[in-house]
Parts: structure tokens; C-alpha cells; sequence
């Protein structure tokens, strides 16, 4: 029935900040910008190394929604990636402060947590 995850909505409060750091920080690839000017909003979307849709949208003062700790909702989203600590160390010299390494207890792989721009979890785990 299902195939895979077609794309993740994200809902930022500053876009230009927001754009900034999923494309020039985390290197997402922008496929299509549109301004939708009776929502006044824009709507980015990302590809993530050709795969999967990252939807980033705008919208003039979105409610907070609390994400931390374990609240109810999407908890985290997760980035495959070769190498944690390559990754962890370019994102932190890009400004980005990631939590300790970590590993999997029943993976063996490394992971570790960073945020976005909104307090977003994201998440890089060795594939």
C-alpha cells in the first residue's frame, strides 16, 4: 500500500533564516520556491541528495509547538549519513552545535542530535 515517506512539512518562524540553514548549512538542494501571496507564504521545496522532499513552509505567526522534552507529535527527523563525527565536526565549524556522539544500543551505529533555526530535532545517524 505505502511506498516510502513522499516529503516532511516544516513550518518555520523567519524563513530567510530557515532557507539559509537547510540549503547554504545542511546542503539540502532547492527543486522549486513559490510565494503564495494570498497565504503570504512561501513554500521551499528541498531534495535531500536527490531522494526525499523536505517542504519548508512560512505563514505570518505560527503558534509555537513544543517539541522538547518527548512531547506529543513528530519527535525528530533523522538524516542518514557515512560518518557522524565528519558530519557533527562540518556542522559544528558551520556554527551548528550538536549533542555528544552516541551509539545505538541495539545498532552498534553513531548518532547524534542537533536543531534547527526553531528548535526543530534533527537527527544524523550513521547508515
Amino acid at each position: 500500500m505505502l511506498k516510502r515517506i513522499h516529503h516532511v512539512a516544516i513550518i518555520c518562524k523567519d524563513y530567510e533564516v530557515s532557507k539559509n540553514f537547510y540549503v547554504n548549512i545542511l546542503g539540502l538542494e532547492v527543486v522549486q520556491e513559490v510565494y503564495r501571496a494570498e497565504r503570504k507564504s512561501f513554500k521551499l521545496d528541498l531534495s535531500v541528495n536527490g531522494l526525499y522532499q523536505i517542504e519548508l513552509f512560512s505563514f505570518e505567526n505560527p503558534p509555537e509547538r513544543p517539541s522538547r522534552p518527548e512531547a506529543t507529535g513528530l519527535r525528530h527527523l533523522a538524516f542518514e549519513v557515512g560518518d557522524v563525527a565528519a558530519v557533527a565536526a562540518i556542522l559544528n565549524a558551520k556554527g551548528v552545535k550538536t549533542e555528544a556522539l552516541r551509539i545505538d544500543e541495539y545498532t552498534g551505529k553513531q548518532f547524534t542530535f542537533f536543531s534547527d533555526p526553531d528548535g526543530l530535532p534533527l537527527e544524523i545517524y550513521q547508515c
